[in-house]
């Protein structure tokens, strides 16, 4: 019905152009151009101005500000994913995550995150209306360049979008004090993480204790006190564990021959 209206209209405007020949050659305007109108609407594809955006993959920063920030972020990314292997669980390093649909400017780029009950599949950007849902927790490799906006822009945009635990380390313990400082949200504001009895902070999304082991930062897993390890970290633990395995074994078994040697003696 629509569009029979609109034809009907850019019909009885061209015969009225007609009708005004002399002032149509005046304005230099051409039956043609009017013709040109006459296009069924059903022709016409709507697109979705969201469909055409682009969410750009890199906000143009290096990884890290120094050797020793970049070696933590990867180092705590290593030791995340590895505890979170074969599970439902997404880790994320350094990735441009976009929390309001149709705005490509409006991006955080956490150090570390980890999203629990999500596809664990590798992303090249993470869209929060696409994923259905936003970090759980993130930690922040923090330096003395970084400071305002770890601690003052990113938390704003943390609690906007729900993270439920918020944590910055300093490995150089340059200007943070302390060092390890953490953030849980309480009634859409996140606030200060008071230490437990032995100085750690108690991830409780994660079930995670995190410590301070000079200015190296421990992950421990708070039900079985074990430290979270590399994949690398945790394929040397299990030959060395093979090894110690097998020469216990040997002992155990030379120590016997000598018990059997030493019984045919008597007897």
């Amino acid at each position: 019905m629509l569009s029979l209206v609109r034809e009907i209209t850019v019909v009885a405007t061209f015969k009225n152009c007609i009708a005004h020949d002399a002032a149509m050659c005046y304005h230099g305007v051409s039956a043609g151009r009017y013709m040109s109108f006459l296009v069924p609407v059903q022709s016409m594809s709507v697109v979705n101005p969201t469909e055409q955006l682009e969410y750009s993959e890199s906000d143009g920063q290096p990884l890290g500000e120094t050797d020793v920030h970049r070696r933590w972020m990867i180092r705590i990314c290593d030791m995340l994913a590895h505890r979170y292997r074969d599970q439902h669980v997404y880790v994320g390093s350094n990735l441009l995550v976009y929390y309001l649909v149709g705005q490509p400017a409006r991006f955080v780029v956490p150090d570390n995150f980890v999203v629990l009950d999500c596809d664990p599949s590798e992303r090249r950007i993470f869209k929060t209306w696409e994923e259905q849902r936003a970090p759980d927790v993130v930690i922040e490799v923090t330096s003395r360049s970084t400071r305002h906006e770890d601690l003052v822009k990113k938390p704003a945009i943390y609690e906007r979008m729900s993270v439920s635990e918020y944590y910055l380390y300093d490995p150089t313990a340059s200007y943070l004090k302390p060092a390890l400082q953490g953030f849980q949200l309480v009634n859409g504001q996140l606030m200060k993480l008071n230490p437990v009895s032995d100085s750690s902070l108690r991830c409780e999304r994660l079930g995670l204790d995190l410590k301070l082991d000079g200015k190296s930062l421990l992950l421990i897993d708070h039900l079985t006190g074990s430290r979270l390890l590399t994949e690398a970290e945790a394929e040397c633990k299990r030959a060395d564990d093979a090894e110690r395995a097998q020469q216990t074994a040997e002992a155990r078994i030379r120590e016997l021959e000598e018990q059997m040697k030493q019984w045919r003696e008597k007897s």
